[in-house]
């Protein structure tokens, strides 16, 4: 019985031990989460009732309490236990109150305040002294003229100070940082000047350029670590005699130099390379080109930076890339700019340019189409009827924000007012490298980077199959738009001109006499886009040209014969003549007028009578498969009806945008140069023909251009087709009648004459890859003409 109670109580305490544990496994989870709530909560409660520790700062004692400073005043703080008053509570925690410290801006924008000194460190080398003394005068002009622009700038301007490359101890203290001043809360930029003479013997110029070479060229270095210099501009002397040329060594250690610092500076180039002949022209090189230097030290007191289009302004890329074998420059995201290292990668400009690359935007054709379908409701195209008044009120040819106006500064324009754009094109760039100029200058005599390209109308009557800016402007057969006036398209095309100039400053191989003349305006050609004719204040407008001895080449579409009958006289006028018949000037002008064909015939007799007032032109552009074949006899009529005073003759530059190829035009329709050479001998053969006296004049093989000339401007068997613009605008001041003879100007350049390729020997001839030169012999000519073995794709 005992063992039976035993045995009973043992299996009830089993029981019971298994009914605690399977609680616990069932309950344990809320259980553990309620004793940690429990466990904070009474945490919490005793943390409010214990007093905190409240911490007082004691600031290190001033100067004028002359108490000594603690070791470490950060750490000596007095803790003491207090709990916290009712009045501190009220109060809430303390606020700090001061000023946020910013992060110093990347060299090369607008410094915080004029505490930053500004140093021009001129260097020089010199073996005879002459050199040693120039850059002494150097300084001293540059002194005065900081001192006088000293209120209005930003810096505080140190004294210039010239350094004998010869006398310097290390290379590295100047051209692998930057000098370090001797008060180190000082902060100084610095801007660099160095004048170097090409010399036939070993100098200290050598070790110099040696220096900067091996400077970039070490992998342990920065490939740009002088990059935070504020600028720098290189001048060299030469002598002609012994070099005649910049390929033959001319300013060749001065070249050398100023392409090692633009690679060192991340192209800090602040004005381009100047040089100067020791035995002719120095002296004016350089005080022409210390002028440019302190007209950007100037700028760079005002606004801190080198001005647009110069790396570290911050300003879009206008100006060219450097060449292919140059390093590529890299804006890190905190503004700091650095080299990198040459790639494979092309690099292409920001901005679409149909000039350059032949791409424009989609957007802006199907706005100008809709813009024309939804405006041109009226019916304008009648010539000889009259308008009807539109009723509703005018609007802006081109407002800001549209998408015309984007295409058009995308594509690098500059838009004045509402219906007005100015841009340089890149014959005048160019020109300002020693490239070349375009063919104006060889049949003309009109400098490319002292002319100004712009036009008082965006909008055109015709949609050519072969216009470079498909879309990018409006339409129309008559003016519907605000007008603005000429004053402020004059100045505004102007001031948009000279900027876009400027920012050609810091281009390598820009030359710096031919950017100062670049710097005044001489010849203005109103074909930029759109037709200026219709700009009802035309004539206006050439008056303030004429008024600053700036020439006006005038191009028109021959489809607005009222403005052209009261057009007052011209430089020169040009007339496009697009093809021979009535059936080809359809398909290729593609014109909105319906009574196009006499409208074209009649400014045909309008620029007959015109013949003897100023000079004009006719302009034929070849298409390959719409108006070369069988039509020269078609154009000699024309230039019978006409008797214009030249005729050029060019090949279709094509521009390969999806219009032209829904329009029919594609690269089969660039015509080669020999199959324009043979057009014109055509063309004069038919002239010959009907007893014109016309000739060949001129050419321009690089535009695949050919000028026809009447013989009135043929003198002894020799051609003057260029022009005399004094004597131009002597007669034109003068009030009196005179004729296109008067303003005659000297003999046409040989190089530039028929058979002699028409490139300025003075310039330098740059081929891209792949085109290949090979003689071409045209019949009937003696001489030979060198042609490109591709079709033409360059601006003319």
């Amino acid at each position: 019985m005992a063992n039976n109670e035993y045995f009973g109580a043992d299996i009830a305490s089993h029981a019971s031990e298994n009914y605690f544990m399977a609680l616990w496994h069932t309950y344990r989870i809320p259980l553990i989460l309620t004793a940690l709530a429990l466990l904070l909560i009474t945490r919490t409660v005793l943390h409010l009732k214990v007093g905190r520790e409240k911490i007082v700062y004691t600031p290190p004692p001033t100067p004028s309490e002359k108490a000594p400073l603690a070791a470490n005043p950060q750490r000596e703080q007095l803790v003491e236990k207090a709990p916290i008053s009712a009045e501190v509570k009220k109060a809430g925690p303390k606020r700090v109150v001061g000023k946020v410290t910013r992060k110093k801006s990347p060299l090369g924008y607008k410094p915080a305040s004029k505490d930053v000194k500004f140093q021009v460190l001129v260097f020089y080398s010199t073996l005879a002294g002459s050199t040693e003394r120039t850059a002494q005068t150097l300084t001293t002009k540059l002194a005065d003229t900081l001192k006088a622009n000293a209120e209005s700038s930003q810096y505080e301007f140190l004294a210039p100070i010239a350094h004998d490359l010869a006398e310097l101890e290390d290379y590295d203290e100047y051209f692998l940082g930057l000098p370090k001043p001797e008060d180190d809360s000082q902060d100084i930029k610095y801007f660099y000047i160095l004048l170097l003479p090409t010399y036939n013997i070993d100098t200290m110029t050598d070790t110099f350029i040696e220096h900067l070479q091996e400077t970039h060229n070490d992998f342990r270095i920065d490939t740009a670590p002088m990059s935070a210099l504020l600028g720098y501009a290189v001048f060299g002397f030469g002598d002609r005699e012994g070099w005649p040329t910049e390929a033959e060594g001319f300013c060749s250690q001065a070249t050398e130099v100023d392409r090692w610092m633009a690679k060192l500076t991340a192209r800090k180039r602040a004005f381009p390379l100047g040089m100067g002949d020791t035995k002719v022209d120095a002296k004016e090189r350089l005080d022409e080109w210390r002028q440019g230097v302190e007209d950007v030290l100037q700028n760079l007191g005002q606004t801190g930076n080198l001005g647009e289009g110069v790396v570290g302004s911050g300003d879009a890329d206008e100006s060219d890339v450097e060449e292919a074998e140059d390093d590529d420059v890299e804006v890190q995201s905190d503004g700091a700019v650095k080299l990198k290292r040459k790639s494979k990668k092309k690099v292409t400009s920001s901005m679409d340019d149909v000039e350059d690359i032949g791409r424009i935007l989609q957007k802006g054709q199907d706005e100008s189409e809709e813009q024309d379908e939804d405006e041109g409701a009226i019916d304008f195209t009648t010539y000889g009827k009259k308008n009807p008044k539109p009723t509703a009120a005018p609007k802006e040819m081109v407002p800001k924000g549209s998408p015309t106006y984007n295409a058009l500064t995308k594509q690098g324009y500059t838009i004045v007012g509402s219906h007005s754009g100015v841009k340089i094109c890149r014959w005048t760039k160019s020109a300002l490298r020693g490239r070349g100029s375009c063919y104006k200058y060889s049949f003309y005599g009109i400098a490319s980077h002292q002319c100004m390209e712009t036009t008082p109308s965006l909008s055109c009557s015709n949609k050519c199959v072969f216009c470079w800016r498909h879309g990018t402007n409006p339409v129309g057969t008559t003016w519907r738009w605000v007008v603005d006036q000429p004053e402020d398209i004059f100045n505004g095309v102007k001031a948009g001109h000279y900027q876009k100039i400027k920012m050609m400053r810091g281009v390598p191989g820009v030359r710096a006499e031919r950017f100062a003349e670049a710097m005044r305006i001489r010849h203005c050609a109103l074909s930029l886009v759109g037709e200026p004719i219709s700009y009802p204040y035309l004539n206006e407008f050439t008056a303030m040209l004429h008024k600053e001895h700036i020439s006006s080449f005038l191009v028109c579409n021959a489809q607005h014969p009222d403005q052209l009958a009261t057009l007052k006289p011209v430089t020169q006028l040009y007339v496009s003549i697009d093809a021979s018949n009535r059936e080809s000037l359809r398909k290729i002008d593609r014109p909105l007028h319906r009574d196009f064909w006499e409208r074209f015939q009649r400014c045909l007799e309008i620029l007959r009578e015109k013949r003897f007032e100023q000079r004009t032109v006719f302009r034929l552009t070849l298409v390959k498969g719409f108006n070369i074949e069988d039509e020269a006899e078609g154009y000699a009529d024309l230039v019978e009806k006409g008797l214009p005073c030249f005729v050029e003759v060019k090949g279709v530059t094509y521009c390969g945008t999806s219009s032209s190829g829904a329009a029919g035009l594609t690269m089969q329709n660039v015509p080669f140069y020999e199959e324009v050479c043979a057009f014109v001998l055509a063309l004069t053969a038919a002239l010959d023909k009907r007893g014109l006296k016309y000739g060949i004049a001129a050419e321009h093989a690089h535009s695949c251009c050919i000028l026809i000339a009447s013989d009135r401007f043929k003198k002894e068997g020799k051609w003057h087709t260029r022009i005399d613009y004094a004597k131009f605008f002597e007669h034109l001041e003068s009030g009196k009648p005179f004729t296109p003879e008067d303003y005659m100007g000297p003999e046409t350049p040989e190089w530039a004459t028929w058979g002699n390729g028409g490139f300025d020997p003075r310039d330098e001839r740059v081929y891209r890859k792949g085109k290949n030169k090979v003689p071409l012999r045209v019949e009937g000519e003696e001489a030979e003409v060198k042609v490109e073995t591709k079709p033409a794709l360059v601006e003319i």
